[in-house]
Formats: C-alpha cells, sequence, structure tokens
C-alpha cells in the first residue's frame, strides 16, 4: 500500500475505525508516520538483513576458474548495495548434483554454468551471459604424446576422426554428439583429465577462458595445446538460483546491468581475460562452427553488448564445416 493510499484513508471518516473517530489531528498524523515508516522498513529489509550466498565448492583446490564469476558476482551484488557473505559449500558439489541440490533449495542458492533448456527448467537463469559467450569458443587441449596434435586437420570430416571428452552431464556433450562426434564421457573434469592422460580420448575441448588456465594445475602436467584452431557453438554461462528465489535473481540481474551500464562489467572482463585472448589469437585462428541445438529460445543473441564478437573486429576467421 502507498502513501498516497494511506493519506487518502486517513482523510476520510467513513472508514476510521470508531475508536480513532474521536481522535486529534496531531495523533492521527502521528499514527500515519509510523505507518509509513513501518512500511519503508518492510520494503528495504532485503537491503538491511545479510544475505548468505552460498555456491559449489570445486573439486579443485585453489580452482583458478572460479576467480572471474565470484568476482563478477561481488561486483553485481556491491551495485546493489546489499549486505552479502559469499562463501562455498561446506562439502565438493560436481556440476550434476549442484544443480540438483539447487533445484531442491538446499546447500547453495546460486551457481554458474552453461545454459541448455533443460537446465533452463530446473533452475531460474539471469540471461546475461557473464562471460560474453566465450563459453562457446574451444580450444584443444590433448596429450604432449597424442597424434592429435600435430595431425591434419583441415575440415570437419578430418576432425571427426578424433574423439573428444566431457563430463557426461555437461551441455557441451550433447552439443557435440548432436554435431556427429564420438563423444568419451566422464564423471568430472579430474576424471576427464585422466581419461586424456591415459590417452584413451584424443582432445579436450575447453572454453578459451579455461583452456590455459586448466594447464596450470596438478592434473595437465602431460597436456598441450593445439595452438589456432578452435570450436564454436553459439552458448551462454549464466548465473542461475532457485525457481522460488527471485530475490536473489532479481538483486543480481540488477547489479549485472548496473555493472554494464557504468562500464566496470568491460572492465572486470578486460582484467580477467584480455591477455588471455591476446594469446589464443581468436581473430587469426582457423575455427569450426557447430550447431547447438540445446540453445533456449530465450538467449539474447539480440543484445550485441552482452556477446564478445572477434568477426566484427577482424575480418580474417576461417569457417569450416
Amino acid at each position: 500500500m502507498s502513501k498516497s493510499v494511506l493519506t487518502r484513508q486517513v482523510d476520510s471518516t467513513s472508514i476510521i475505525p470508531c475508536a480513532l473517530r474521536g481522535a486529534s489531528l496531531h495523533f492521527l498524523m502521528r499514527l500515519l508516520t509510523c505507518l509509513t515508516i513501518s512500511m519503508t522498513t518492510l520494503s528495504s529489509a532485503t537491503y538491511a538483513a545479510v544475505w548468505s550466498i552460498t555456491y559449489p565448492r570445486s573439486e579443485v583446490e585453489n580452482d583458478a576458474r572460479y576467480d572471474y564469476p565470484l568476482a563478477l558476482l561481488e561486483l553485481a551484488l556491491d551495485k546493489t548495495g546489499v549486505r552479502y557473505e559469499l562463501k562455498p559449500s561446506e562439502n565438493v558439489i560436481r556440476q550434476a548434483r549442484a544443480v540438483k541440490r539447487l533445484e531442491e533449495n538446499l546447500e547453495i542458492n546460486v551457481l554458474w554454468s552453461m545454459t541448455d533448456s533443460q537446465r533452463e527448467e530446473q533452475l531460474l537463469p539471469i540471461r546475461i551471459p557473464i562471460t560474453r559467450g566465450l563459453i562457446g569458443w574451444r580450444m584443444f587441449i590433448t596429450h604432449k604424446n597424442s597424434p592429435f596434435l600435430k595431425a591434419k586437420i583441415n575440415d570437419k570430416t578430418s576432425l571427426l576422426q578424433y574423439a573428444p571428452v566431457q563430463g557426461v552431464s555437461w551441455p557441451d556433450t550433447k552439443i557435440l554428439q548432436a554435431n556427429g562426434f564420438n563423444v568419451v564421457t566422464a564423471r568430472d573434469y579430474i576424471q576427464a583429465a585422466e581419461l586424456l592422460n591415459n590417452q584413451l580420448a584424443d582432445f579436450f575441448p575447453r572454453s578459451v577462458i579455461e583452456g590455459y588456465q586448466e594447464l596450470d594445475n596438478q592434473y595437465s602436467k602431460n597436456f598441450a595445446p593445439r595452438e589456432r584452431i578452435l570450436l564454436h557453438y553459439p552458448a551462454a554461462q549464466y548465473f542461475f538460483t532457485n525457481k522460488q528465489n527471485l530475490t536473489l535473481s532479481n538483486l543480481i540481474e540488477t547489479g549485472l546491468k548496473r555493472a554494464i551500464e557504468d562500464g566496470s562489467y568491460q572492465a572486470l572482463f578486460n582484467e580477467h581475460y584480455g591477455e588471455l585472448l591476446d594469446k589464443i589469437d581468436i581473430e587469426n585462428a582457423t575455427f569450426f562452427e557447430l550447431s547447438n541445438p540445446l540453445l533456449p529460445v530465450l538467449t539474447p543473441l539480440d543484445t550485441p553488448e552482452y556477446w564478445y564478437q572477434p568477426h566484427r573486429v577482424s575480418g580474417v576467421l576461417q569457417t569450416n564445416k
């Protein structure tokens, strides 16, 4: 109820309770002030409370892949002015279980993940791609002794002769399968790295924002990147909340939009990925364009400021289908 509605009620003696009709104007004005203060307090409760925001703990200790999403989440929350505590779950929660736990509103109340139609049925997506679509630009990680490292790959047909490894519950697995790849599946990232290390798969397609970071971890000592060749499919990585947690979802979305408007989102993106993108040099790489049949229809592909678009910078990209 707005303040103007309350004022109209006070002025109309026909709807003032009998016990108050003999009250002085001064008393009624004090009552109106108290009611207004109470409503203001209720409407600002979201900002007065300390939000405990829990995300899934990674299976990799000191996981560098978490640095940017956490920094962006902090930036978004800071833009709203809310008080919050951001912390990992007590136990490691792998992606498939994290989605289920968030759907059940247990253990965690936010996660970030690549989206697909099924995930958006289970959870509430905040449809602002947190990595500007780079989750769909895939570099090839392979074993240093694998023939794949120096194999002649001129077209998609020659690439399909090699088996990639992916997590069994990751959206990427279905995307690759839909495009003709014989995918070796793993329980999680660690098992995928083990399969590649034992050369039970030929290559590990990793997003350009993950690949080089992962080469520095303890699971990748025998791995090397295949330079100047990439996969691409349209994809978005979002923050997700439980479907009933509209307040947290709206807070994060509001903060992200404010960060985009004032330039701090772009500055944070450049801080974390600027040098990395220069190193990968997408503009001068050969890439294979794949379809993404899992891409939800509400993906904001027509909002250019949400996406990293190298083809608008340089015209030398080659698309081999």
